[in-house]
C-alpha cells in the first residue's frame, strides 16, 4: 500500500510555484474600469501543492481569479510568470505530456449537438490513442456509474443539461487521468444529476487521484475537500487544511468564514 502511494507522489502531484496571468488592457477597457495601467494582473504569484488521494478546493468569488488558474494548470492558459509542475511535468515546457495526465471539467465547455455520448467519448478516447478493449471497458464503466445507458442513442442537442454535463465528465476522465479538475462540475444541476457527480468525486479520492474541486455550493466543499485555499482579486489570501479550518472557524458556518476570511483579505488568519 505504501509502494503504491509513493507512485501516485510522482505522477500525480500537482505543485503551483509563484504563477501569475496578466493581461494587456486597451483604451475601452482602462476607462471602463478607471486606470491608467497597461496590463492586469488576473492572478498575481499564486502557489500550493495538490496531493494525491486528497480533493483540494480553490475557492473564491466571481472574478477571483480561480477559473484562470485552473485553466493554467489544465495548459489551456499559459503562464505570465512562474510554472506549475504537474507529476513532474512543465505546464510550460512539456503542456502534451500535462495534458494526458489530466481531466478537466468546466461548465463552458460545449459538446458538439449533431453527436451521441458515444461518438463524443470514443472521439476523445482516439485524441488519447486508447486501445479499443480499454476504451470499450472504461467506457461502459463510465456510462454506468453516471447512467449515461439510459439515453445513449440520443443526440447531444436533445439532452437535458444535467446529461449533458454527465456527458461532459465521461469525456474528460475517458482516458483514466490521474488528475481531475472539477470547475463548477454541479452548478444549475438537480439535486440526482448532482448527487452522482458527487459520488463519482469520492470514487476519484478512493482510486488515489488527485482532485481540484472548485464550486460555490458551500455544503458539497464541506463534504469533500481535505485542503482548501481561498483566491481574492487574484491573490491566495487563505490556504490550509479542512481540518485546520474547521477548528479555526468552531464558531462559524463555511460560509460565513469564507465571507469574513474574504472580507479581511485573508489578515490576521492562518495559513498553511
Amino acid at each position: 500500500m505504501q509502494a503504491s502511494i509513493k507512485k501516485l507522489n510522482t505522477t500525480s502531484m500537482i505543485e503551483i510555484q509563484n504563477i501569475s496571468k496578466q493581461y494587456s488592457l486597451s483604451k475601452k477597457q482602462q476607462k471602463e474600469l478607471q486606470t491608467n495601467a497597461a496590463t492586469i494582473n488576473a492572478v498575481n504569484e499564486v502557489s500550493f501543492t495538490c496531493t494525491p488521494g486528497s480533493v483540494f478546493s480553490l475557492l473564491g468569488a466571481n472574478g477571483a481569479g480561480k477559473t484562470t488558474t485552473l485553466r493554467m494548470i489544465a495548459t489551456i492558459l499559459k503562464p505570465t510568470k512562474g510554472d506549475i509542475l504537474v507529476g513532474g511535468e512543465s505546464v510550460t515546457e512539456n503542456p502534451e505530456k500535462v495534458r494526458k495526465k489530466i481531466g478537466f471539467l468546466t461548465g463552458s465547455t460545449n459538446l458538439y449537438d449533431r453527436l451521441t455520448p458515444g461518438e463524443i467519448v470514443q472521439y476523445f478516447a482516439d485524441l488519447h490513442g486508447m486501445d479499443k478493449t480499454i476504451f470499450e471497458q472504461r467506457k461502459d464503466k463510465l456510462f454506468t456509474q453516471l447512467g449515461i445507458h439510459e439515453f445513449s442513442k440520443k443526440r447531444i442537442a436533445q439532452m437535458s443539461t444535467g446529461m449533458k454535463q454527465k456527458v461532459s465528465i465521461a469525456r474528460s476522465m475517458i482516458h483514466d487521468p490521474s488528475i481531475v479538475i472539477f470547475d463548477e462540475p454541479t452548478s444549475g444541476l438537480d439535486v440526482i444529476t448532482a448527487n452522482s457527480i458527487i459520488e463519482l468525486i469520492k470514487q476519484c479520492k478512493q482510486d488515489g487521484k488527485t482532485i481540484i474541486f472548485s464550486s460555490h455550493i458551500m455544503s458539497e466543499v464541506d463534504l469533500l475537500c481535505d485542503e482548501l485555499a481561498i483566491i481574492s482579486k487574484g491573490n491566495l489570501i487563505y490556504s490550509n487544511t479542512m481540518k485546520n479550518f474547521r477548528t479555526e472557524f468552531a464558531h462559524q458556518s463555511l460560509t460565513e468564514a469564507f465571507i469574513d476570511i474574504v472580507k479581511h483579505d485573508g489578515k490576521n488568519f492562518a495559513k498553511a
